[in-house]
């Protein structure tokens, strides 16, 4: 085994933890916070945009409620999440590439290219097959339909009234205000009382899409689990067939079993709405996060990228290199390097192969002529 030399330096620590740091409990009470003012905004903003309430339909109430507590759970979240050093550095730099006028003048067409890609049509999922795109598709679009309807509903924000002295005509009030009428024996009629409808069948046909792989690819087979891939589309699916059994209750039987659907379907919103910030679908609100990263990436690539100090090969770009560094600073990770003349001060300003010979040389110097003997023994053991 062998022993370090006498007259070695000290090896340098390779990690070091910040004295200061914040107690967990804090962090906690401040994420709390944040959460608590988010859904206190929403219910505020509930109670002005029905008019005082009087537009909001008291039967909705459980769904209101379930996203008033989906509001803080996601908030809180969300605000641990860029507590997090590489998290809120690379977020707070999207959000700088994004408000850039001189980036928009030279790539004026980043930002449309970044929110096409990565949040509309999802062309990274598009490379990895062609079943799994059309699934996230479909179920993507059904999902924002959705909401794009509901909660506006929920809140009062928008409601449907008959016209007076008509049977068949409706106006749409939205915060309050007239807007446009249409007559329900139409086919836009039809689609304006029926839109959760299509939504309904998007997602549907997302679910079987991605059931089928669950059940059927044994690469997904493999790495999923019940609660955190199975739940979510099992959840998706009752709240979108209840929904289908809904209208069809109402159209075709007379209001049959209408009572259990709606309990059965309200059960099922509640439950997704409050498991959302807790499960997979978390990732759908990091997901818009993407595109300040491919803003970050691009623009890094058009900038001159930094030199290894050692032997000069290309590294990533300048920026991408000192944010690296104070994330890791910021994690407590400081990768100093013995002071030597030539060399850098700290490990990420190396290539790949610089960094495997610094290493080698921080060992002999902490170790002598018994680190090159230890390497040869430890062969020798291997191919005994």
């Amino acid at each position: 085994m062998p022993t370090p030399r006498e007259d070695a330096p000290p090896a340098r620590p390779h990690l070091r933890v910040p004295a200061q740091v914040p107690p967990p409990d804090l962090l906690g009470l401040r994420e709390t916070l944040v959460g608590g003012v988010a859904a206190a905004v929403l219910i505020a903003v509930i109670y002005a945009g029905s008019r005082a309430l009087t537009t909001f339909d008291s039967a909705l109430i459980g769904y209101a409620v379930a996203i008033v507590a989906l509001t803080f759970a996601v908030v809180a979240r969300y605000a641990r999440w860029l507590r997090m050093p590489s998290t809120g550095r690379y977020w707070r730099r999207g959000w700088q590439q994004f408000a850039s006028w001189s980036n928009f003048r030279r790539l004026p067409s980043l930002l449309p290219r970044a929110i096409v890609g990565q949040l509309l049509t999802q062309g990274f999922i598009r490379r990895r097959g062609l079943d799994r795109w059309i699934g996230h598709q479909c179920l993507f679009w059904g999902v924002i339909g959705a909401t794009l309807i509901t909660f506006p509903l929920v809140f009062g924000w928008l409601v449907f009234h008959l016209e007076p002295g008509t049977t068949e005509m409706y106006r749409m009030w939205v915060f309050g205000f007239p807007t446009i009428t249409f007559d329900t024996s139409s086919f836009i009629g039809w689609s304006m009382f029926r839109a959760l409808v299509y939504t309904a069948v998007l997602v549907i046909i997302g679910c079987a899409i991605f059931l089928w792989r669950r059940f059927r690819d044994r690469a997904a087979i493999t790495g999923q689990s019940l609660g955190y891939d199975m739940a979510p589309l099992i959840a998706l699916l009752v709240i979108s067939v209840t929904g289908l059994l809904l209208t069809v209750s109402t159209s075709f039987f007379d209001g049959a079993y209408y009572g259990f659907l709606v309990i059965i379907h309200m059960a099922a919103v509640v439950l997704s709405l409050v498991f959302i910030p807790f499960g997979k679908f978390f990732h759908v609100l990091q997901r818009p996060a993407s595109v300040g990263i491919q803003m970050y990436t691009e623009l890094g690539a058009q900038e001159p990228p930094r030199a290894c100090a050692r032997c000069g090969e290309r590294l990533a770009a300048e920026l991408f290199v000192t944010d690296l560094r104070a994330t890791l600073e910021d994690l407590g990770q400081r990768y100093d390097l013995p002071a030597a003349e030539g060399m850098p001060q700290h490990v990420i300003e190396l290539c790949p192969r610089c960094k495997r010979v610094a290493r080698g040389q921080s060992y002999f110097a902490a170790n002598g002529p018994s680190f090159a003997t230890a390497l040869v023994g430890e062969a020798s053991a291997e191919e005994r």
